[in-house]
């Protein structure tokens, strides 16, 4: 994939972007890009091997943990999620099933409501931040949500639906949510970098999210204090690209449980992608699509299965990223014919 460097050029300059640019290619990196600064406030510059929260693009370690108890006969796809849930969330309708919540065709109440008036740098939560160490300490806020749509009808972005998944994950296995993923998803794709980092005690060569492109503001009390089933998991480029591979290549699910969730499932006019089952599908070719927006992070990873590639942007802002976002993906488009 060829890529002019003054396209990226015309994209930074758009807006602030600080972060990581990448592609890699099968075994071989074809371009990489570092701009603006892993801290701000100490002057540390951006590098290649940063780790930088993905925000929602981190539901896919949700679902693959989900479909990884599905295949050890722990769960089913058909399964209401009544059964586990028992009387807590009474709001959710008794046919919703853990399909429907992977699809976001569940039409559940959602308590960070997307398609509402709502902007990253908002301050949402309505628990302290700090609380927020496992799924079940989500329940209070996801409570309270009255049905939108009945089980099954449409497709409804629902960052609650993935919040219920990870809920379920631990009512299941008696294990934490973040330690169920450590374990069937990170550990078996190789995925030495990536985490759910603290964001009150972050490691050195993790990126503070910065709520604006400017100023020092990071994002510690809009988002709980660990990234959980709707996101916020800390990864790298390299991470991302190995992550592709190991998933293709069923070493996380089986290869027939990668095209389950990899096969097209809905259109989703405005985001101009096509949904699976926890993953977005190029809107045409085939090319699989993570992607994240949250205060603090602007993230999109394409992998283009044929040729192994995939193009990385992972921004440690709200908003700086997008630029740059945009013009890669018309690469892309351009490339896929």
């Amino acid at each position: 994939m060829h890529i002019d460097t003054a396209d990226l050029d015309e994209a930074v300059a758009k807006a602030t972007f600080s972060g990581v640019v990448t592609v890699d290619v099968a075994g071989q990196r074809t371009l990489e890009r570092t701009e603006g600064f892993l801290h701000r406030a100490l002057g540390v510059p951006m590098t290649a091997k940063a780790r930088i929260a993905i925000a929602s693009g981190s539901k896919s370690f949700t679902a693959l943990a989900v479909m990884r108890l599905v295949e050890d006969g722990a769960l089913r796809l058909d399964q209401v999620v009544r059964d586990l849930l028992g009387d807590d969330l009474p709001l959710i309708d008794d046919g919703v099933t853990v399909e429907h919540l992977l699809t976001h065709t569940s039409g559940i109440g959602d308590y960070l409501d997307e398609e509402a008036d709502w902007d990253a740098p908002d301050y949402v939560l309505t628990v302290p931040a700090h609380t927020l160490t496992t799924a079940v300490a989500f329940l209070s806020m996801l409570d309270g949500h009255e049905q939108k749509f009945p089980p099954g009808e449409r497709f409804s972005y629902c960052n609650g639906g993935y919040m219920v998944l990870a809920v379920l994950i631990e009512r299941l296995t008696g294990e934490t949510y973040h330690d169920v993923v450590r374990r069937l998803v990170l550990a078996p794709a190789g995925l030495e970098a990536t985490d759910f980092l603290p964001l009150n005690a972050l490691p050195a060569d993790a990126a503070p999210g910065y709520v604006f492109d400017e100023g020092d503001l990071v994002n510690t009390l809009h988002l709980p204090v660990l990234g959980n089933g709707d996101g916020g998991a800390f990864t790298t480029a390299a991470d991302l690209h190995r992550f592709w591979l190991a998933l293709l290549d069923g070493r996380i699910v089986s290869r027939a449980g990668v095209e389950a969730m990899t096969r097209p499932r809905h259109d989703v006019p405005d985001e101009g992608m096509r949904y699976g089952m926890g993953f977005w599908l190029h809107r045409t070719a085939p090319a699989l699509v993570l992607e994240g927006y949250d205060a603090g992070a602007s993230f999109r990873s394409t992998h283009i299965i044929e040729s192994q590639t995939t193009v990385s942007v992972l921004g440690n802002s709200s908003e700086g990223a997008w630029p740059l976002i945009g013009a890669l993906a018309r690469i892309i488009d351009a490339e896929l014919g």
